[in-house]
């Protein structure tokens, strides 16, 4: 085939491409004649078109094509048998979803009183027989595309509505988890400061002091449920800002383990820990590392039972530069047809009606997606039921900081000023609980239960830092901080809002409105010990 002949069938195939038409774009167009040779010149004329052609051969039947489906154009004519060409069309015009529906005469008669008469009936147009084949194809070809376009647009009002739905949906979902956690955070807080002080004052009785780990223990396993249930959600709009540092992976792996050693302990589980003793260093964010390295050990010691072993191991391959963390039980394993849904939201391997392993199903789909967000990968393997589980995880090595902290500093909590704290809380039990912690830990404290009294409180006490809840009755938390800053004698006063409500925008909007700092319930008491002894207020 010479070049010539070759671009005239490379055009061919072009307008082949831009004539086709898929079923989906197809429209119906119903031809009404009772005669059988017009509708055979009729359908000749119109098959170029690729539209779906209906015929029929008298009124009654044109009406219950009409009925049963939409057409983008009725050829329609005038002089029929019974019910002429004007009656029919006069049906479809008060049949409401027809009344739109174009109608164009045929008709041998073209005078001024027929065409009047037909227009009154609804139709759009007339062609006078004998039809010229071009003028028909060209007057149907508007209708078609006049067609098509309304169900482009119908469909894309169909979809931006659905996505608009979507979004409402997936805004009133995220309304209702910031609730939700309000909700189950607030009590934790008071059954928090309770552990605290049990664990303070039954130093000579053992027996209390294990019952103060225990409830220390479940409300942080709680407080992992929750944050688990929030951050998935972020995570899923990729609304997880990380805030990334040069830090120690050693360092971050130990203090980790070090932290879930009493629950393993408390089950009768070994925990090992073997890693090199020089920092391995990653820019990461700190937070989120030790939620991942957690959330594996946690993990680890749902599945694994009494007298059981769960190994972490530190290492760092040179050739790829990267560093390597596993977690390795003895556990009840994975079958193989589940090793590739394990990082799945919701997916669990343990799916009895008695739940004995707990949980949500969305740690190991938090471990994956923040590992990711590092610029690492995470990997599962498993021999099978009853053979344990391994988890690696590989992530980018950095450079060694200049002025790194060793591995090996245990950090401890420093012994600050004592200042003049105001408490503002409207539940009875964490205010008291809160209260003694605080006094016992050398600071002067008043409490009070709602906004105005928080004012009222402030102006006589001085107080030079406030901790303060958001949820408060009547005026809540946001007009208690704006209103602090309005008085001059109070707006220096270090401002720290102390509150279930723990989204980023939540956060956000706590800044704005004049706190200094946000901190989510149920807070530790540890946290909150070092936060304000690393304050500095001038008194």
């Amino acid at each position: 085939m010479n070049e010539a002949a070759t671009a005239i069938r490379y055009d061919e195939m072009e307008r082949d491409d831009e004539t086709a038409i898929t079923e989906d774009e197809k429209v119906n167009i119903l031809i009404v004649d009772d005669l059988p040779e017009n509708q055979l010149v009729y359908r000749s004329i119109l098959e170029e078109s690729g539209q779906n052609l209906v015929t029929a051969h008298s009124g009654e039947e044109a009406l219950k094509q009409v009925l049963k489906q939409e057409f983008a154009v009725i050829l329609l004519d005038v002089n029929m048998p019974g019910m002429n060409g004007f009656e029919i069309a006069t049906l479809i015009r008060n049949r409401k979803k027809s009344a739109h529906t174009p109608i164009i005469f045929i008709t041998a008669f073209t005078d001024e009183v027929r065409m009047a008469q037909g227009y009154a009936s609804g139709a759009v147009d007339y062609l006078p027989t004998p039809i010229v084949p071009e003028i028909l194809q060209a007057k149907i070809r508007v209708f078609i595309e006049l067609s098509q376009m309304r169900r482009r647009v119908a469909s894309q009002a169909g979809e931006r509505a659905k996505r608009e739905a979507a979004e409402e949906a997936d805004r009133r979902k995220d309304e209702f988890l910031g609730m939700l956690a309000h909700e189950l955070r607030n009590p934790l807080t008071p059954i928090l400061n309770a552990a605290h002080l049990l664990r303070r004052y039954a130093s000579n009785e053992p027996r209390l002091e294990e019952l103060g780990n225990i409830v220390d223990r479940q409300v942080k396993h709680m407080t992992r449920l929750i944050d688990d249930l929030l951050d998935a959600t972020r995570l899923s709009h990729g609304k997880i800002l990380l805030r990334k540092e040069c830090c120690d992976l050693n360092r971050i792996i130990n203090q980790t383990a070090e932290d879930y050693r009493s629950i393993f302990d408390a089950h009768n589980i070994q925990l090992e820990i073997i890693a090199p003793d020089f920092a391995i260093w990653v820019e990461g964010d700190p937070t989120r590392l030790i939620q991942v390295v957690g959330n594996l050990l946690h993990n680890a010691h749902k599945f694994t039972d009494a007298g059981g072993k769960v190994t972490i191991r530190l290492d760092y391959d040179k050739k790829t530069r990267s560093a390597l963390v596993s977690v390795e039980d003895s556990g009840i394993g994975i079958e193989p047809k589940m090793l590739p849904y394990v990082f799945d939201v919701f997916r669990q391997a343990d799916q009895g009606l008695d739940r004995s392993r707990g949980g949500l199903g969305l740690g190991l789909a938090l471990v994956k997606g923040l590992v990711e967000l590092h610029g690492g990968e995470v990997s599962v393997t498993s021999e099978g039921l009853g053979k344990g589980t391994r988890f690696t995880l590989r992530l980018p090595l950095e450079s060694m900081p200049i002025n790194a902290t060793p591995t090996d500093v245990v950090e401890e909590i420093p012994q600050g000023d004592k200042y003049r704290i105001l408490l503002v809380e409207d539940n009875q039990l964490t205010a008291e609980s809160t209260r003694l912690l605080l006094c016992d830990d050398g600071y002067e404290v008043e409490t009070a239960g709602n906004g105005l009294k928080a004012l009222e409180t402030a102006r006589t006490f001085h107080p030079e830092i406030i901790l303060c809840d958001i949820g408060l009755p009547g005026m809540d938390g946001y007009q208690v901080v704006r209103a602090l800053r309005q008085e001059e004698e109070l707006a220096s006063s270090y401002v720290i809002a102390m509150t279930g409500y723990g989204r980023d925008e939540d956060q956000k909007r706590a800044y704005d409105a004049g706190f200094d700092l946000h901190m989510t319930k149920p807070i530790d008491y540890n946290n909150l010990r070092r936060t304000l002894a690393g304050l500095s207020i001038s008194k």
